[in-house]
């Protein structure tokens, strides 16, 4: 009885003896190899979106003044003849090309780079918060759903969203203050530091997350684009796989594969951003200086009492031809960061 007293003693359960065992060189490496792959993530993320704000800030801008309220002031009056004999003037929207050659003229080219600074600050970090918490929330969903299924992509698209937006929302609010401040040649512009200030004073620190209930609207926009780019990248692959059994060959990544890669997120990005746009004006309509709208539905009521429901799409052109080649190379590089880390 003794004996076995002391060799049960001296047994270590399974789980102990993993605990205290050291890791396997395969286990070690492989998890070298996860931290290599994230820290290139990252960079390649930072890197890729401090190019394209620089890249793309006049569109930002552009999009941004066609989004406010104070649009009517890029808007041309065309004269109408009624039957009576009196005239009216009928307000046209105005389009991307007029908004831009009307801030050129009045404001000169420097205009066209307002709100850069805050853009430059806040990508970086926003992107690797984004990328950092849908990584290691897909990682951790992997364990309680099916693996790399849509329930995974679309949870940890939305949890990442919330996260970064929370993180980052008074940066954004003052960019679009910045882009939003229209001043003539030779008038004193206001900075990053004097908006600041002014929001302060003004608003308090409530007013630095004014906009932040359209941002987590927007959280759709990123659930949707995830999905429909996993999804089409899933039957691209399916599509390779099947490819190279038939013609029983060795599967290796080729250029074609990345412009597949690039292809999908200009896709999905596509449609993921003209389903959710209305929550772009929204926000752009929060966050201006002095204005009468209030919350997110408020806001949206009021815009196609006010506007019609053309209003809730200004800009959007502007926003796609912005946005959807961002999007493509930073994914394809993405995916090719990946690929080369991984073996």
């Amino acid at each position: 009885m003794l004996r076995n007293k002391r060799s049960h003693r001296n047994e270590r359960s399974p789980l102990t003896a993993t605990k205290s065992s050291p890791r396997s060189p395969q286990l070690e490496k492989a998890h070298s190899q996860q931290q290599r792959c994230n820290a290139a993530k990252n960079k390649i993320n930072k890197c890729g979106g401090t190019v394209g704000a620089i890249l793309t800030c006049p569109l930002e801008v552009v999009k941004t003044r066609l989004q406010s309220s104070s649009v009517t002031l890029y808007i041309s009056e065309v004269q109408l003849n009624t039957m009576a004999g009196a005239s009216v003037n009928r307000v046209v929207s105005p389009g991307p090309l007029h908004c831009l050659k009307v801030i050129l003229e009045k404001e000169g080219p420097r205009s066209l780079f307002r709100g850069l600074g805050p853009n430059l600050v806040g990508v970086a970090p926003s992107r690797a918060i984004y990328f950092a918490a849908y990584s290691n929330c897909k990682e951790k969903l992997n364990g309680l759903f099916d693996p790399d299924s849509t329930q995974v992509h679309m949870i940890s698209a939305a949890v990442a969203g919330f996260t970064a937006i929370t993180a980052t929302n008074p940066i954004w609010l003052i960019k679009t203050r910045l882009q939003l401040d229209a001043r003539n040649r030779g008038e004193k512009r206001m900075g990053a530091f004097e908006c600041v200030r002014k929001v302060y004073q003004t608003d308090g620190l409530r007013g630095f997350y004014r906009g932040m209930s359209a941002s987590y609207a927007g959280i759709s926009e990123t659930v949707i684009h995830f999905v429909i780019y996993e999804s089409i990248k899933q039957k691209l692959l399916e599509y390779k796989i099947a490819s190279t059994m038939e013609n029983e060959e060795e599967s290796v990544k080729e250029a074609s594969d990345f412009v597949g890669m690039m292809l999908a997120a200009a896709t999905s990005k596509t449609c993921a951003t003209t389903i959710a746009y209305p929550h772009e004006v929204v926000r752009t309509r929060l966050r201006e200086e002095g204005t009468k709208y209030r919350s997110f539905f408020q806001t949206l009521s009021l815009l196609v009492q006010e506007e019609g429901y053309g209003s809730l799409y200004r800009g959007l052109t502007t926003h796609l031809v912005r946005q959807i080649p961002n999007t493509a190379i930073m994914m394809a590089t993405y995916e090719l960061v990946v690929y080369l880390l991984n073996g």
